[in-house]
């Protein structure tokens, strides 16, 4: 491509970019924090500023207070659909698109759409959305972030089944935390402002413990933090003298260990804004004829979660795992290598090669840190 294309792809670029919708989040770090609320609150005084603000998709849960405050808003009606014999609501995303609101409010952003939607998951609508030119306002719980899947299966003891990729909050122009402390967050469900009577002393004795909230909330203040201190980084310019990280999670065909290593070192790039990569090196025992059927799905899985926390996938057939690593730091200008404990078959092998030391070493001379992950 010439020069002049260059410039000229960039140029359109830049008008893409300028005709994007803006993209808002309110984030929280459980149900009932009062997201939704929030967000019909703004739609209000939007519509009372002369702002054309639509509903395109509420959940109210059945909360009194959040049902009366869409009382005065326009609404976008959902489409319905027929399925698996019963006549099902989803919002419509043709129809927000051709109305072409100013705002639209869009709830759940974690969501999966019923079977025969355009989208699979909501935050897909979102993008369909933003794309033709309507701000969008939306709301989701920490427990949805992909890269934190492990951490709050750890807290709450539950898989969370619906997770939005890393790079959707990336894209928002305005993250907010709506912030409640552990004893009011209790107080409003013991006085059924969040479930129903007969929901409360179970949601009491499991998800809602004041240990899990505080550690939920403390998980939510970070992501905000972080999202903050990613926009000052894009927008304040930096001297030359600024090291920009560049982050490689070096994974193996172990399909937990790969998982943990892209979730935590997606968790690291995103604490340093940085681009990263996830490598992995496939030796002549794992060739495509030898390596099981189930490990190589588990790799194409985490490779497909990788990309969608917003790694860049290298995959690489070579004996030696640590002359690949080597290389592939030196090439890509990595600044940090990420990998599993050693009790991890893919330390295993770099610590069976006479040229470990040798790894040690180039990453001191180049200036390239190791982390470790538990």
């Amino acid at each position: 491509m010439t020069e002049k294309e260059n410039n000229v792809r960039h140029f359109l670029e830049l008008i893409q970019r300028s005709r994007r919708g803006k993209f808002k989040i309110y984030i929280g770090m459980s149900a009932g924090v009062g997201k939704t609320y929030r967000m019909l609150q703004e739609a209000h005084s939007l519509l009372r500023n002369g702002i054309d603000v639509k509903i395109g998709y509420i959940e109210t849960h059945d909360r009194e207070e959040t049902e009366e405050l869409v009382n005065g808003l326009p609404v976008i009606p959902r489409r319905h659909l027929f399925y698996k014999g019963k006549d099902l609501e989803e919002m419509d995303l043709q129809a927000i698109i051709n109305l072409r609101p100013e705002v639209v409010i869009v709830d759940e952003l974690a969501h999966t759409n019923i079977e025969g939607s355009k989208n699979k998951k909501r935050w897909q609508d979102i993008l369909d959305i933003l794309e033709a030119g309507i701000n969008v306002i939306s709301a989701v719980n920490i427990q949805h972030i992909e890269s934190l899947n492990t951490e709050i299966r750890q807290i709450t003891g539950i898989e969370v089944s619906e997770r939005i990729p890393d790079n959707v909050l990336q894209l928002a122009d305005e993250v907010v935390n709506i912030d409640l402390t552990s004893d009011e967050l209790v107080t409003r469900l013991k006085e059924g402002k969040i479930y129903k009577a007969d929901k409360i002393q179970r949601a009491l004795a499991n998800f809602f413990k004041p240990e899990n909230i505080l550690q939920l909330r403390e998980l939510a203040l970070k992501e905000v933090a972080s999202q903050v201190e990613r926009k000052v980084e894009t927008e304040i310019h930096h001297d030359a003298s600024f090291r920009h990280e560049k982050l490689l999670a070096c994974i193996s065909s172990n399909e937990k260990t790969a998982k943990k290593v892209i979730r935590k070192t997606a968790r690291l790039a995103n604490y340093y804004h940085s681009k990263w990569f996830v490598l992995y090196v496939q030796i002549p025992a794992e060739s495509n004829e030898r390596i099981p059927l189930d490990k190589q799905r588990h790799l194409i899985n985490n490779f497909k979660l990788a990309t969608e926390l917003g790694a860049d996938v290298i995959r690489l057939e070579e004996k030696n795992v640590t002359d690949a690593i080597m290389r592939v730091a030196e090439d890509r200008k990595i600044t940090t290598l990420c990998i599993g404990k050693p009790h991890f078959s893919l330390f295993k092998v770099i610590l069976a090669t006479s040229v470990f030391n040798k790894l040690l070493n180039k990453l001191a001379a180049s200036d390239i840190d190791l982390i470790i992950l538990s």
